[in-house]
C-alpha cells in the first residue's frame, strides 16, 4: 500500500527523502547497521503516527493491538514522538531505533545464557549419575569385603559429597553444564577419613 495515495498527510504521518537530503541521509548512513538500498531515488520514513494509521489499514489482530497502543497513549504528550524535521533528526532517531533493537538482543542473549546456565539434569541423567554411585560403592565395597553397614556409610559419604561440591540439596538439582563432571567426580570418589576410620571401627567391633 502506497501511504502517499491515502490520506495521510506529508511531515505529519511521513516523510519523505529525496534529491540531495536522500543523499545526504545515506551518507550519514554509510557506517552504520541500518541498511539502505543505494539505489533508491526515494526513501519514506514512518512517524509514530503514521505507523498507527498504516497499521490500521491492514486490518490485522497485530495491526489493530498496535493502533489500540497509540491511541491510549495519544494524548500523553511526554510519550508522542516528535516528528523528524532535518535529515539530521531523522538520522538520530533511525540510529535510536537501532540502539534499543541491539540492547533487546543482547538482553535476550543474556536470558538465554542465564537459562542455559541453570538447567538442570534431565532425570534419565540423574539416573546415570545414581548408577554411577552404586557402582562405585559396591565396587569399594567389594574390594575391602565390607558388609551392609558399612555400604550404608560410603552412600552417605558420597551423597554428602556431591551435595556439598556441586551445592546442590539433591543430585536431581544438579546443574546439566556440571554432569559430565558428577560422573567423573563419582568414578575417583574415595571415601572420607572419617568414613574409613567409622568402617574400621565397626569392623574391630565385630572381632
Amino acid at each position: 500500500m502506497d501511504i502517499t495515495k491515502t490520506s495521510s498527510i506529508e511531515g505529519k504521518h511521513y516523510i519523505r527523502l529525496e534529491g540531495e537530503e536522500l543523499v545526504e541521509f545515506k551518507r550519514y548512513l554509510a557506517n552504520s547497521e541500518v541498511a539502505i538500498n543505494k539505489y533508491a531515488r526515494q526513501l519514506i520514513l514512518y512517524t509514530k503516527q503514521g505507523a498507527g494509521r498504516h497499521s490500521k489499514m491492514l486490518g490485522t489482530d497485530q495491526a489493530w493491538d498496535m493502533f489500540d497502543a497509540l491511541e491510549e497513549n495519544y494524548f500523553n504528550q511526554a510519550q508522542q514522538l516528535k516528528i523528524p524535521t532535518s535529515p539530521r533528526e531523522l538520522i538520530e532517531l533511525a540510529l535510536a531505533g537501532n540502539v534499543e533493537t541491539n540492547q533487546r538482543v543482547d538482553d535476550l542473549d543474556d536470558r538465554l545464557t542465564e537459562i542455559e546456565e541453570n538447567k538442570l539434569i534431565t532425570n534419565e541423567d540423574k539416573g546415570t549419575i545414581d548408577r554411577a554411585v552404586r557402582r562405585k560403592v559396591s565396587q569399594i565395597c567389594n574390594e575391602w569385603r565390607l558388609d551392609q553397614s558399612a555400604k550404608s556409610m560410603l552412600f552417605a559419604d558420597l551423597g554428602r559429597s556431591i551435595k556439598q561440591l556441586f551445592n546442590v540439596p539433591n543430585r536431581g538439582r544438579i546443574k546439566d553444564k556440571d554432569f559430565m563432571r558428577a560422573l567423573d567426580f563419582v568414578h575417583h570418589w574415595e571415601p572420607s577419613s572419617v568414613t574409613k576410620a567409622r568402617i574400621q571401627q565397626t569392623r574391630l567391633d565385630l572381632v
